[in-house]
């Protein structure tokens, strides 16, 4: 059993109220799994919300067949699978895979959809803090472009002028 206490630790629920969290704590399971477990694939029906407990998550970009790059690390308290929280034709966009043994809360697209149309509040604050993250992310990786563009030996001279 999942306690609300466990929930609080979440990053993206802290600011849900006692009362939301404990709208939430049926729903929620607790997972575990060994390091290289693939929790989802990249194009995999996005059904599941993913909340990390313990261990660390890489998400990997697949390339080709044969190259994945890791985008991200996940570490405890941060949230995969967002997709769920979305229309229900999303998909996920990149692998998600155990990088260490992992203790994991999940919630379905079901459960999650219908809690959130129930009470748009506790909607309000998730997407806020989905928001949130997305905006750091894609801060980083906006970072990680101009380094690698201004590093690349045809433009340095370009950006040295």
């Amino acid at each position: 059993m999942v306690t609300r206490q466990e929930l609080k630790q979440i990053v993206i629920l802290g600011y849900l109220t006692d009362d939301m969290l404990d709208k939430l704590l049926p729903h929620v399971a607790r997972l575990s799994f060994e390091t290289g477990h693939v929790i989802f694939k990249e194009g995999d029906p996005g059904d599941t919300f993913y909340m990390l407990k313990k261990g660390k998550v890489l998400l990997e970009q697949r390339v080709s067949d044969k190259i994945r790059v890791s985008v991200t690390s996940i570490k405890p308290g941060y949230s995969i699978g967002w997709s769920a929280m979305l229309s229900d034709l999303e998909s996920y966009t990149l692998d998600a895979v155990c990088a260490e043994d992992c203790e994991l809360f999940s919630i379905t697209r079901s459960d999650i959809r219908r809690l959130l149309e129930e009470d748009h509040t506790m909607g309000y604050y998730l997407m806020q803090r989905i928001v949130m993250v997305v905006k750091k992310r894609l801060d980083r990786r906006t970072e990680q472009f101009l380094k690698v563009i201004r590093s690349h030996p045809d433009i340095r001279p370009l950006v040295d002028l």
